[in-house]
């Protein structure tokens, strides 16, 4: 990744690592869970670029926006990349389980690969990976960790204000 701006934006659920280009978003991550990740020494910080981004992240978080319209820039695999668009599909405030994520993208016996490209996706919250969950019902898996999965599903079930 060349040419990557990045800042910090400290969200109702931590500090969040924003980076991203002229061409789009390319990454969120948590200062903590899994998927935390440092700074890269070639990148600039200028939060200019990442603008729109915390604007339609707090008005997210008030309950003020429940879709994201923002270029994004994720990389990835055809695999992937089919994964992290049906994920943008769900509705604001519904879930689905992998089972049901991989018979979406007409691939119903690859719900492992299914968990694995959702565990990779580089920009969570905007691409909802924390609205897929166990085929039981119980929630599973998230780079930010459980609890902060839990807190983002309740937003959207409006059960909590995060602002």
């Amino acid at each position: 990744m060349s040419n990557i701006s990045y800042t910090w934006y400290d969200s109702p659920l931590g500090r969040l690592l924003l980076a991203g280009s002229p061409g789009g978003l390319n990454l969120i991550r948590f200062s903590n869970g899994k998927r935390t990740l440092a700074v890269s020494p070639d990148w600039i910080e200028d939060a200019r670029v990442l603008r729109p981004v915390i604007e339609q992240l707090r008005e997210y978080f008030t309950g003020k926006r429940t879709r994201f319209e923002l270029v994004l820039s994720t990389g990835g695999t055809r695999f992937q990349q089919a994964v992290w668009t049906e994920l943008q599909s769900i509705p604001y405030g519904q879930t689905i389980s992998y089972k049901g994520l991989a018979e979406r993208i007409g691939r119903p016996t690859a719900v492992r690969a299914v968990g694995a490209a959702n565990g990779a996706n580089p920009i969570p919250i905007i691409i909802p990976c924390h609205r897929v969950i166990g085929n039981d019902g119980s929630l599973t898996g998230f780079g930010g960790g459980l609890p902060l999965k839990k807190r983002l599903l309740e937003l959207e079930s409006r059960q909590l204000s995060l602002l």
